[in-house]
């Protein structure tokens, strides 16, 4: 029978730990999906299930001391160890292997040993966003930043499997997967974040999901570029954020409201101390900021230990922030606090469920948040993300600004059909804030925000993509103003040197 017609989408080469990893993406006219297929040249599967039977051996000849793997030192040690008894074992087993070939085995070995196995592959690939291991009888799917969910050819080696990759990732940070405590939230050494769940409660076996973490975080010229949002509304955002104006972002499960903030973090001056609280450590800040990230910690097996996005709010308070950077407002007294610290003078910048501006007051001013619509006001303009599932794109939906009375006024929106935003109702309150406390005349705010445009578009002609380069650009900015949007107007090609 022939083989059915195949569409290849993308092929690439990742090095896993030393480790080459052959991918490839393709799609047949049988599948739904696209199938993300992994290969380890010189790996077959004879002899990855005989490397898997060294498991025994190599687990009573190198012992591990789990309250040590927080160690990185004994980390390290360990990794040596492990690879001079693989080397030991494949000597045994496999005499007269080529070296070359012998170091990608061992390769192989310590990832099965030290890391999560064929997932650290996946973990490599930095064009996923989302790996999901659905139970042993299925394969593993991931999220691909360009082309979706995707199926791939790795199957668990069982439910047993899963449980101890899942028992792994929560010994390193102190937390715990077992019949007693089927639900676990963790996260990976590069911040990735992990829900792992046991059979009964998930009903098709145990299970895995991980959020990976983003090592190139997106910068509001990258977002320009790709069509995110225009500039023209981006250099509306700036003006905001360099008069300490207050915003949400809003939107669905994935709909890039962390990514937005993070793209905001450019415009933020250089002079300005930043404190950021998340649940799970998302956000990445230009390096040269004053910036201090706080997380939130679950309890210990006993139930102590509890350390709550409330707790890190009143907290940051008491550390003289000039900005706060919230992951995201659940609870009403994540509320009370972030309009608290808004209050007290400083701005503040969270997320926040909500499908568009609308429903972004209706959210806040509803059960279980609940605070009243008159203390909406102090934000000054929502921002709602949005993702369009089939069209695999990421919108700004809308931005509004609130009004005194706490209601929303909706500035611009995205139209679907056109893919272009358009301006619906003219500023009102949020022009009166900037002329009060920025001291703009109309005039003014008006050659402010042509003269940011200008900025950003150079900034995304020239590829000023990278979250330090940016910052480092609209803080040049702040410093010499005159300066940089000259070099804009004059097209001059970027480089650091230049400012």
């Amino acid at each position: 029978m022939d083989k059915p017609e195949t569409k290849r989408l993308a092929s690439y080469n990742l090095d896993v730990h030393g480790m080459r990893v052959e991918i490839r993406i393709e799609q047949s006219i049988i599948d739904f999906t696209p199938q993300y297929m992994v290969s380890f040249p010189g790996i077959g599967n004879a002899t990855k299930l005989l490397l898997l039977s060294f498991r025994g051996e190599l687990t009573s000849m190198v012992s591990i001391d789990p309250s040590r793997v927080q160690d990185e030192r004994y980390m390290k040690s360990l990794d040596n160890r492990y690879k001079e008894v693989s080397n030991i074992l494949i000597d045994k087993y496999i005499p007269g292997i080529e070296p070359q070939m012998k170091v990608l085995l061992t390769s192989y070995i310590v990832n099965m040993m030290l890391g999560l196995g064929d997932l650290e592959v996946l973990i490599a690939d930095d064009s996923l966003e989302e790996i999901a291991v659905n139970g042993a009888s299925d394969f593993i799917w991931i999220f691909h930043k360009e082309l979706g969910w995707c199926k791939t050819n790795i199957r668990p080696l069982s439910d047993e499997s899963i449980y101890e990759q899942s028992a792994a990732i929560g010994r390193r940070i102190g937390r715990e997967i077992n019949n007693l405590a089927p639900l676990m939230d963790a996260e990976l050494a590069d911040g990735s974040r992990v829900n792992a769940t046991l059979f009964p409660i998930s009903q098709g076996g145990n299970t895995i999901t991980i959020r990976k973490f983003a090592k190139n975080p997106w910068t509001m010229t990258a977002m320009v570029k790709n069509g995110t949002i225009a500039s023209p509304i981006a250099s509306l955002v700036w003006l905001c954020i360099q008069n300490e104006i207050s915003l949400l972002f809003s939107g669905g499960t994935a709909s890039g409201k962390t990514s937005f903030l993070n793209a905001c973090s450019m415009f933020f001056p250089p002079t300005r101390r930043i404190i950021s609280i998340e649940e799970t450590r998302e956000l990445e800040l230009p390096n040269f900021l004053q910036w201090l990230p706080m997380v939130t910690r679950q309890p210990n097996p006993e139930g102590k230990g509890e350390v709550t996005l409330y707790n890190l709010m009143v907290n940051a308070l008491r550390q003289r922030p000039d900005i706060m950077l919230v992951g995201e407002v659940r609870t009403k007294r994540d509320a009370e606090t972030l309009f608290e610290a808004i209050h007290t003078g400083h701005s503040v910048y969270g997320t926040v469920h909500a499908d568009n501006a609308q429903d972004t007051v209706v959210r806040m001013t509803n059960p279980p948040i609940d605070v009243p619509k008159i203390t909406m006001n102090a934000i000054g303009a929502v921002v709602v993300l949005f993702r369009h599932r089939s069209k695999g794109i990421r919108r700004m939906l809308e931005l509004g600004e609130i009004l005194e009375t706490g209601d929303i006024n909706v500035l611009h929106r995205w139209n679907i059909l056109t893919d272009k935003f358009v301006q619906v109702s003219e500023l009102t309150r949020l022009l009166e804030t900037l002329q009060l406390y920025g001291g703009y005349t109309k005039k003014d705010m008006t050659d402010e925000l042509e003269e940011k445009r200008i900025v950003l578009e150079w900034m995304v002609k020239n590829n000023v993509t990278s979250i330090d380069d940016a910052g480092y650009t609209v803080s040049n900015y702040y410093k010499n103003k005159q300066k940089v949007v000259q070099l804009a107007k004059d097209d001059v090609k970027f480089a650091r040197d230049i400012f």
